[in-house]
């Protein structure tokens, strides 16, 4: 299923999005993550306070724990008011592979594109996303103008892709969930 246009970046609409593409119950024996239910792991679930069966888990729970969790917590809603499509992709990424992996790209990204920091200085990568995060996106998206957001969005899946190459890689198990990774995951797919 399609990543939505996340042009006005609607938090709902992301959220509907990726409930639909992750699903009902899986417990599919290469994922680590064990069963799941609209993409919820049970870890998850259970710290939440789910606790019936996962493949009960209602799906409302999940939208509340996607809002919460994936979405407020780690900032991405306060990077949509400058960036949607950057916002979008943080989300993304950060239900796959998690909220701080998501941020670090977003980090790395922007200390690689500051021109050896004669743009704004470099920020560390704390894979959290602070103040000084969004000032050097303020500032990346001032000096880059429109254009700046579909570069930043592009290094971001460019490290994204590398990531899901190297843990197929390293972990053989994970070559099941590459070709959907890539297909649904990084791009405009």
């Amino acid at each position: 299923m399609p990543k939505p246009d996340p042009s006005a970046c609607d938090a709902d609409a992301l959220i509907d999005a990726v409930i639909d593409r992750e699903g009902r119950y899986v417990n599919h024996p290469a994922d680590r993550g064990g069963p799941t239910c609209w993409g919820i792991t049970e870890a998850v679930a259970r710290a939440e306070g789910h606790v019936g069966a996962m493949r009960d888990l209602p799906r409302d729970m999940a939208a509340s724990i996607y809002r919460r969790l994936y979405w407020q917590r780690p900032g991405f809603d306060k990077v949509a008011l400058r960036a949607p499509r950057i916002a979008a992709e943080l989300f993304d990424t950060g239900v796959n592979m998690g909220i701080a992996i998501a941020a670090g790209f977003l980090q790395r990204a922007l200390n690689a594109l500051n021109r050896t920091a004669r743009d704004y200085p470099d920020i560390a990568v704390d894979r959290i996303i602070g103040p000084r995060t969004l000032a050097a996106l303020d500032a990346f998206l001032r000096v880059r103008h429109a254009g700046g957001e579909t570069v930043l969005l592009r290094a971001m899946e460019a490290l994204q892709g590398e990531r899901y190459i190297a843990l197929a890689e390293r972990r053989p198990s994970q070559e099941a969930f590459l070709y959907g990774w890539l297909a649904n995951r990084v791009g405009d797919a």
